[in-house]
């Protein structure tokens, strides 16, 4: 009886996984599909998920300029790897920190983390703090500075670390180690599943930043991905306008909807591909750190 009701159970839990990875994957599948339908169509039936009037009108226009295109995927990738790891060393030594209950100033540190999450000086004092001291503006690394210190992720990864047994740590001083060899040698390799699933949302982080580049940057050449679409949706949205307002009609001249699920899929592709390869790691960090106290 308890093999049947084991099996009854693993039936009803594998149906609702896939009917879940169903949902999740319908919406992408909706986005691909309409990004290869053409304009009129989309205007007068809706969306779809198999394109009846196929179309890569809107391919065509993204990938017009393919210089630019390949210049802000660049920026993008570059961003993302040295801010990922600049953000991941940088949270792990914190974390690390914190973690050491020899440390006795972890709690006023901890509580300093804590209250920059609940205040904050502002939008003006933060831009004039960005531009006017550190100078910053028009540079790469004002990409990466701004986002590299998440105090969310600092007490994941401190939880994370907290649960490592002190009698590594322990033994590790014994045998003569110092703080940075037990950081790097043992408390790293042990912290994989958190330093992975903190890296996932690193790089999702700054993949998929705009707002910095809005703010900051004005040299085309330091244009991340998700800026350089913003933009070319808003000169296409202003062209649009341009020529309505001249009397043309332009209803479906422009595949805005089109280009809009184009976009879609040229700034989520890459980062979609790099998720099965921390996928292992992910449900074990994020569940781990979140749990401990």
């Amino acid at each position: 009886m308890k093999q049947l009701d084991r099996k009854i159970f693993s039936a009803i839990g594998y149906v609702s996984l896939i009917f879940l990875a169903i949902l999740c994957i319908l919406p992408f599948i909706l986005v691909v599909s309409s990004s290869l339908t053409d304009e009129n169509k989309i205007v007068t039936d809706g969306y779809q998920f198999i394109p009846t009037v196929f179309s890569t009108e809107a391919y065509s226009i993204l990938f017009k300029y393919p210089q630019e295109m390949i210049n802000a995927y660049l920026v993008t990738i570059g961003v993302t790897i040295t801010g990922t790891l600049l953000g991941l060393l940088l949270t792990s030594m914190t974390a690390y920190a914190l973690s050491r209950r020899d440390f006795k100033w972890r709690n006023k540190f901890s509580f300093f983390f804590f209250f920059t999450t609940l205040f904050n000086g502002g939008l003006v004092p933060w831009y004039l703090l960005i531009v006017n001291y550190l100078n910053l503006k028009d540079t790469f690394m004002v990409l990466i500075i701004p986002m590299m210190l998440n105090v969310f992720y600092i007490i994941v990864m401190k939880s994370f670390m907290s649960g490592i047994p002190e009698a590594i740590v322990e033994s590790a001083k014994i045998d003569g180690a110092n703080d940075f060899v037990i950081y790097a040698r043992l408390i790293l390799p042990l912290s994989k599943p958190a330093l992975a699933t903190i890296g996932l949302f690193l790089a999702l982080a700054y993949w998929n930043d705009w707002y910095n580049a809005l703010l900051f940057v004005s040299n085309e050449d330091l244009m991340p991905l998700q800026y350089y679409l913003y933009k070319m949706l808003g000169n296409m949205d202003g062209m649009r306008k341009a020529m309505m307002g001249a009397g043309a009609v332009v209803t479906t001249a422009i595949p805005t909807e089109s280009l809009k699920m184009a976009m879609t899929v040229v700034a989520t592709g890459p980062i979609l591909l790099a998720y099965p390869f921390v996928q292992r790691y992910f449900v074990q960090g994020l569940t781990i750190g979140a749990v401990k106290g």
